[in-house]
Order: structure tokens, then C-alpha cells, then sequence
């Protein structure tokens, strides 16, 4: 697990245009790197749209966001064309970066144990160090949340 003002993981993603996005290409900008189960499902759908609709304010805070799961780049391009995402998707489809932020854990649904991505969000500071962490976040207000924490920091 990465430690809040630890150095963050240089990782490379492809994302949903095909394009490679790596984070040290990002440095000298905050980084609002959140981590959701998966494209086109309800929460992660609001998720994705409240990050949209605050997107211009938190490019206006100098933050650039990012989305990553483990869905394909074409689940991908498919999602962020359907509900107009004006971010990068990474495609973690090897988990790299799930294992990286340490959000896979094991979850239980319909009492059903399997390993899932817990939704999170790590914000990186322009240096490259964790600047906050935000882990089983609560879709509701979590994007004005950022924004908050954002006009604090």
C-alpha cells in the first residue's frame, strides 16, 4: 500500500483511444487517479458522470482525472462514448495498477466470495507523492469532495 507523501509508481496504461498514458507524463499537475469494478454498472456510471460534470472545475484546480479498472480498451472507448467522459480510462486488464494502489480485496456478494476492485481514489500530488486517499468511497459527493480537498491543499 502506497503511504500518503510516499512516491507514486511510474505506471503506463493503455487507455480507451488506444493511446499509452503514463503517470510521470502528468507530473507537475494533481492527479485525481480513481479505481471503480467496472464500465456501464450503476454506481460506477454515477461515479464517472459526477467526475464529468465537476470536470471543468477540477482542470480549473490544475487536476487532471484519471479512471482505471480492469475492463478492456473497447469497454472502455464504449463507456466514456456513451456518457461523454472527458478523461482517460486505463485498461488494467493485467491489474497492474489495481495491485499497485492495493484495491483488490475480497468481496462477498449474494454470498459469493470473489476478488474485486474496491472503489478508491488517490490523489497525486504534482511531485509524483500521494497526497490523499480516499478508499470504499461512497459515490454521493465524493467528486466535491476532491474539489474540496483540492481548494485545501
Amino acid at each position: 500500500m502506497i503511504e500518503i507523501g510516499a512516491s507514486v509508481p511510474d505506471l503506463e496504461g493503455t487507455i480507451q483511444d488506444g493511446s499509452t498514458l503514463r503517470l510521470r507524463d502528468l507530473r507537475g499537475r494533481h492527479v485525481a487517479l480513481y479505481f471503480y469494478p467496472k464500465d456501464n454498472t450503476a454506481g460506477c456510471t454515477r461515479q464517472a458522470q459526477d467526475l464529468r460534470d465537476l470536470h471543468a472545475e477540477l482542470t480549473r484546480a490544475g487536476c487532471v482525472v484519471v479512471g482505471v479498472s480492469r475492463d478492456s480498451v473497447a469497454s472502455h472507448r464504449r463507456f466514456a462514448e456513451k456518457h461523454a467522459l472527458p478523461f482517460a480510462l486505463v485498461a488494467d486488464t493485467d491489474e497492474t495498477w489495481c495491485h499497485a494502489f492495493d484495491v483488490i480485496h475480497e468481496k462477498t456478494l449474494y454470498g459469493r466470495r470473489y476478488l474485486g476492485v474496491v472503489r478508491s481514489t488517490f490523489l497525486i500530488a504534482p511531485d509524483g507523492t500521494l497526497a490523499a486517499a480516499w478508499r470504499n468511497v461512497k459515490v454521493p459527493g465524493h467528486a466535491a469532495a476532491v474539489l474540496d480537498h483540492l481548494a485545501r491543499a
